[in-house]
């Protein structure tokens, strides 16, 4: 009997497991020192001066006031702090949520977008708690790309207008890159020039990093990499003052963000209904009209966040449950603070990685940072140029365009780049939501197609003791989809190369599952070549492919290994094996068919040949008759 101290200690050992699973913060914290304090400090600066910028211009990106984007910032980081799992990632608005959230409020109000984010959290915490993020495995790589690419392409061309100073209203990518064209001799050149000017600044500060410097120089070295890390931020500092001095002395010719609204946000409950086009506007009506991307935003959030923890997990196995919860919440709870969708950001994690950020808690200074801008820095954000946004926006997304994928694609496995560029054009064509549903179902169709028609081989096998069979191997499961390919393939090979005579094997190693209907089918098969005799059996399946054939009532006849299938075929044929008969009976009785049919046989190489009997025709196909003859006297 276990003692109760041990008892005890399993207990708490289990309690301080789930602990530690779904609190991380308890497992991290009494391990927190100085030195893990600083390096967190200096990491959540350094995001915090990224993120402010991005969250701008994301918020304009989704058709959203400025001031969204930075109520989005601050929430996910407080949430990370205490239920995230990688130290590495930071929660926000990203580019592709930005995108995905624009389609959703295009001719309605910003009431739409907050409750698309309570939404997003609340399916979220349903796919958590019923442990179904096995969902995103069903988005494949090929996808993936495909969607990301094709997102990039939207967002960077959405911004040509704010680059360039155009004012016009479009309605997805075809239409805008018509505009586009249309109104660029309208083009403004003073945010034309800023607008190239910073896209040219940010691309050459993002290569600042990578300049060969001697490694007796570390402070230069910190130094370009702080500048490169933080090149948002300075871009749009630069850029505002000088926008702030030449609407002081004149007119300033940029088109300018405006005025933000000061303070922080208000705590109140997501919108549940809302005024729109002078009507009211029930939330049964409000979730119609955002439709399939209730379900679409939640899935692409946790995707691209799980990637982003895999990404950095070392090699470490990855919590998918806990990942889906912290995500759920901070969605959930940044609805309250009127926040827009938000997830992991790949960039402002990598810079939270670089900077070197020990645990999570310097998502905490990146929060503040946040609010503190929000409470001090508004009236200042009204001098942001659009043009310098959208170039922040624009060298974001152009890097995720995955274009270098194609070339291994096409090396390994080609019919893998039909989904991928399938999601792409539809993405850009039909829009990003349907374009990834027709890009999933694709590929799901690609994953069922060896089901339904099967690597499938045939060959006539003659054993040592003299048995002779058609053994067919089947390379994929039995399932529903391929049955009745299977079965015209058996009934045509036992007939053109079994010869109608020639018992039938199925080889079914290499078959990793099967279903009642493929039983009932090879069931029927079985029947139908036995009426000719002709009988079948299956060879080495599994326990479970076994289980489904003998629980469906099949009468197929089943062996476990070679040595069975030999009794097997001795019992049915009722023929007496070559190795039980002795010498004598050998001179007397002919060898055994070879089974071969005629029909695999050139004519040119048949021989009949009488032996000294002349009572038994022999088939040979490559021998001599003079050889073969002497073969025969011989014995």
């Amino acid at each position: 009997m276990s003692s109760p101290s041990k008892k005890r200690f399993k207990k708490t050992t289990w309690y301080t497991r789930l602990l530690h699973k779904r609190l991380p913060i308890v497992k991290w914290l009494p391990e927190y020192n100085s030195e893990k304090a600083l390096a967190d400090f200096i990491a959540g600066v350094t995001v915090g001066l990224t993120v402010i910028p991005q969250a701008l211009a994301y918020a304009t990106l989704a058709g959203l006031p400025p001031q969204y984007g930075l109520y989005s910032s601050f929430m996910g980081c407080f949430v990370y702090l205490v239920l995230g799992s990688c130290k590495d990632i930071t929660l926000g608005p990203t580019a592709l949520l930005a995108l995905m959230t624009y389609e959703q409020i295009q001719g309605r109000n910003f009431d739409y977008a907050v409750l698309l984010c309570f939404l997003t959290g609340v399916v979220q915490l349903l796919m958590g708690i019923l442990h179904l993020g096995v969902l995103i495995d069903f988005i494949s790589v090929p996808v993936t790309v495909g969607f990301t690419s094709a997102t990039s392409v939207i967002i960077a061309v959405s911004q040509l207008k704010g680059l360039l100073g155009l004012q016009f209203k479009s309605k997805g990518f075809i239409d805008n890159l018509k505009k586009v064209i249309i109104n660029i001799p309208h083009a403004k050149l003073a945010d034309s020039a800023l607008g190239v000017s910073c896209i040219i600044v940010l691309l050459l500060m993002r290569k600042m990093k990578d300049m060969n410097i001697s490694p007796n120089k570390k402070g230069l070295k910190k130094t370009l990499w702080l500048l490169t890390t933080s090149r948002n931020a300075i871009i749009v500092l630069f850029c505002s003052l000088m926008a702030f001095i030449w609407d002081y002395y004149s007119v300033s010719p940029f088109k300018l963000t405006g005025t933000v609204k000061e303070g922080l946000p208000t705590w109140s409950i997501p919108p549940f209904s809302t005024e729109h086009s002078g009507r009211n506007v029930t939330f049964i009506e409000m979730c119609s009209e955002l439709g399939s991307s209730i379900v679409l935003v939640p899935i692409i959030g946790v995707l691209g966040n799980v990637a982003i923890a895999k990404a950095f997990a070392s090699g470490e196995s990855v919590d998918a449950t806990q990942e889906l919860l912290t995500l759920s919440l901070s969605n959930v709870l940044g609805s309250f603070v009127s926040a827009m969708p938000i997830t992991g950001s790949f960039s402002r994690s990598a810079v939270n990685h670089a900077s070197g950020v020990a645990t999570q808690f310097g998502s905490i200074y990146t929060g503040i940072l946040v609010l503190l801008a929000l409470s001090l820095l508004t009236p200042y954000f009204y001098y942001i140029p659009k043009a310098s946004l959208a170039a922040v926006v624009i060298c974001a997304v152009v890097f995720m365009i995955e274009y270098e994928v194609v070339k291994p694609m096409w090396r390994s496995r080609r019919v893998d780049l039909l989904p991928t560029f399938v999601t792409f054009i539809l993405c850009l064509v039909i829009g990003v939501e349907l374009g990834i549903v027709a890009g999933v179902l694709l590929n799901v169709l690609l994953l069922l197609y060896p089901s339904a028609r099967p690597n499938m081989e045939a060959e006539i096998v003659t054993n040592a003791t003299g048995f002779s069979y058609l053994l067919v191997t089947v390379g994929n499961s039995l399932y529903f989809p391929g049955v009745e390919y299977i079965r015209q393939y058996i009934s045509r090979a036992a007939k053109k190369q079994g010869d109608c005579t020639m018992p039938v094997v199925i080889d079914c190693r290499f078959v990793l599952g099967a279903d009642f209907t493929a039983a009932k089918g090879i069931c029927a098969l079985s029947n139908s070549l036995s009426s000719r005799g002709q009988p079948l059996l299956l060879l080495s399946p599994r326990s479970s492919v076994a289980s489904v054939f003998s629980g469906a009532g099949s009468s197929v006849i089943v062996v476990m290994d070679s040595t069975e299938l030999e009794a097997t075929l001795q019992n049915i044929t009722g023929r007496i094996p070559l190795s039980d008969l002795n010498v004598e009976e050998k001179t007397k009785l002919s060898p055994p068919p070879s089974y071969v049919s005629l029909s695999q046989v050139d004519d040119n190489e048949v021989e009949v040949v009488i032996t000294e009997d002349k009572d038994t025709p022999l088939l040979t196909r490559s021998k001599s008759a003079k050889t073969l003859s002497r073969e025969i006297n011989d014995t």
